[in-house]
């Protein structure tokens, strides 16, 4: 099976450790993901199209979310950027121990799944099964929904009700020193 190709999104200030997970996470043999491109540091010349090239080179947005991410603006204005690009992308609860919060922009339905490697193979395999372009038999591409997120949340409600085991409490690794 092919990895799908996601871009990393984290508070570069404050998560750069979470990400390091979430490449190490990439790299296990049981992973279906692999990290094509990650956030940029806010002094990257020509930032924001940058960005932009990246989300769209990669299959799926993970948003690493900390304690901290509403408040940032750049990862505000990289995640306006996903709902633009129409993006499918999940939020990821970054740290088990703290209260983590959503990017700017973010709906108030998007659901904050934990972090595991199986909750991670999972949401990423159901987006693109149901949000990526596919080609119809005529030869036009098919269009996206709009509100990819929601109905991804709406997959995960549906695999609860039929007895999948994704966990309501937050669990992810600690980093390590």
């Amino acid at each position: 099976m092919e990895h799908v190709r996601i871009f990393s999104m984290f508070d570069t200030e404050r998560d750069a450790d979470l990400n390091r997970l979430l490449l190490a996470q990439a790299s296990d043999s049981c992973s279906e993901f692999k990290v094509c491109a990650e956030s940029p540091p806010a002094s990257l010349a020509a930032r924001e199209d940058r960005v932009r090239q990246m989300i769209r080179d990669a299959d799926e947005v993970v948003v690493i979310c900390g304690a901290h991410t509403e408040g940032s603006a750049l990862l505000g204005s990289d995640f306006r950027m996903v709902i633009e690009e129409q993006k499918p992308y999940m939020l990821l609860w970054g740290r088990r121990e703290l209260m983590c919060t959503k990017p700017p922009g973010a709906k108030a339905a998007d659901a904050m799944y934990s972090w595991t490697l199986q909750i991670l193979n999972l949401q990423i395999r159901e987006a693109l099964r149901h949000f990526k372009f596919r080609e119809a038999p005529d030869g036009e591409s098919k269009r996206r929904p709009r509100d990819a997120n929601a109905a991804v949340g709406g997959l995960v409600r549906e695999s609860v009700v039929r007895g999948a085991t994704l966990s309501a409490v937050p669990k992810v690794l600690e980093p390590t020193t």
